[in-house]
C-alpha cells in the first residue's frame, strides 16, 4: 500500500464469530479500524460494524494496511474484560508476513524498545532511553525463489507498528510497507502482514477461544 489517497475496499463484513458478548471480524487490508481525522477518513471498520451491531465497542486495533482477526465487545462488561486481557498480555496473537531478503536463523526474538518518532508521526522508532519495552518472536516458514522470506510473528507486547519496526530493524522489512520499507521492498500491492489468529478467554464464560482467518497472500 502506498501513500495514495484513502480508498478503502468495499468488502462486506466477514464475520468469524458472533455471540451475545463478542464479535470477531476478518478485517480487509486498506480499511482503518477507527476513523481518522477528517471526513475523508470517516469510513472505517468500527463504523461499518456498528451499522449492523450498533452496540459494538472497540477493544483493540489493527493498522489500516494489516488484514485479519480483530475482536469487538458487544457489552461494557465484555469490553472491560477483553481490554484487561490485552493490557495484561493474556491474549495470544499470531501474524503471517512476507519479508524482504533471506532471514536467518529459523527463529528468534527481537527485544527493542519503541516510542513514537514525534517529528515523523505516525512512525515509531527504537529508543533505548525513552522507548517502551517491546518483544516479538519470529519463526521462518519458508524462503521463496524471489529472495523473500515467509514468517510467522508472535508479538509478546502490543506496541504501535511493533512488528513492522522490529522486522525493519532485523534488516528484513515487511513487503509493501509504505512507512518502513524502501526501494523494491516497498513496491508491492499491499502490506504483506496478516493477523492470522487470536486466542483469548471469553469475557462471560472464561473459556479459552481461538479465532483464525486464512492468510490472503502466500
Amino acid at each position: 500500500m502506498t501513500d495514495a489517497a484513502y480508498n478503502p475496499p468495499a468488502d462486506p463484513l466477514n464475520v468469524i464469530h458472533a455471540d451475545h458478548a463478542i464479535l470477531v471480524i476478518d478485517k480487509p487490508a486498506g480499511l482503518l479500524s477507527v476513523p481518522g481525522k477528517g471526513e475523508d477518513l470517516a469510513d472505517c471498520l468500527i463504523a461499518r460494524v456498528q451499522m449492523v451491531y450498533p452496540e459494538a465497542l472497540l477493544v483493540h486495533r489493527l493498522d489500516r494496511d494489516t488484514s485479519g482477526v480483530i475482536v469487538f465487545a458487544l457489552t461494557r462488561h465484555a469490553q472491560r474484560e477483553l481490554s484487561a486481557q490485552f493490557e495484561g498480555r493474556k491474549t495470544k496473537k499470531t501474524y503471517r508476513a512476507r519479508l524482504w531478503g533471506h532471514l536467518e536463523p529459523k527463529e528468534g526474538r527481537v527485544d527493542l524498545p519503541l516510542i513514537v518518532d514525534w517529528p515523523n508521526r505516525p512512525r515509531q522508532h527504537v529508543n533505548h532511553e525513552t522507548g517502551k519495552p517491546a518483544q516479538t518472536d519470529w519463526k521462518v516458514l519458508g524462503h521463496d525463489p524471489d529472495g523473500t522470506t515467509r514468517v510467522r510473528l508472535m508479538p509478546i507486547t502490543g506496541r504501535s507498528h511493533q512488528l513492522r519496526v522490529h522486522m525493519r530493524e532485523l534488516g528484513h522489512p515487511i513487503l509493501g510497507d509504505a512507512l518502513y520499507a524502501e526501494g523494491d521492498a516497498r513496491h508491492f500491492p499491499r502490506l504483506m502482514l496478516h493477523a492470522e489468529s487470536l486466542r483469548c478467554n471469553h469475557p462471560e464464560t472464561g473459556r479459552g477461544m481461538t479465532f483464525s482467518a486464512p492468510c490472503p497472500f502466500r
